[in-house]
């Protein structure tokens, strides 16, 4: 009997040769706080920097990833549209970072931002993720679901 492994299973360092699948994008438009753009940049930058190495070094495998990775983020890079929200938002909208009163009484921000900069534990959350829509459009006072309880806007910062 024989066993195949997944390709899941499979370290990247382990490439045989293969051609690498593409990184997927978003079918979303492409927005991007001025922090999401400047890390765009500097991801262009490492990878190129990377390439280079990986020439020197003639390690294939790296080329492979480091091709793959440039065609993803110098397309995401081309594609994006920065958002500058108001400096004294009224309401939730893409950049604004909202400050919340949890259940229980706990407190803490989210900021809606692009889906290349989302980074839940920081409190950046992509604009298409479930708890950014339910804050789209919200302004301080109002309620939102969250989990099974409610949150309330305590502040907005753009």
């Amino acid at each position: 009997m024989m066993f195949t492994m997944s390709r899941a299973f499979v370290k990247e360092s382990d490439h045989d040769g293969a051609p690498l699948p593409e990184r997927a994008i978003s079918v979303h438009p492409n927005l991007v706080t001025e922090r999401g753009l400047t890390q765009l940049d500097a991801r262009v930058r490492e990878l190129e920097t990377e390439r280079s190495a990986a020439r020197a070094a003639n390690d294939t495998a790296a080329l492979a990833r480091i091709a793959r990775d440039l065609r993803y983020f110098q397309a995401r890079r081309e594609s994006a549209r920065l958002v500058k929200p108001a400096a004294q938002p009224q309401q939730v909208r893409f950049g604004v970072r909202a400050l919340l009163r949890l259940p229980g009484g706990a407190e803490r921000a989210f900021q809606l931002v692009g889906e290349d900069e989302a980074d839940p534990k920081a409190g950046l959350i992509s604009y298409v993720s479930p708890l950014a829509k339910a804050l789209m459009g919200k302004g301080v006072g109002d309620e939102l679901p969250f989990g099974a309880h409610s949150a309330e806007i305590l502040a907005l910062q753009g």
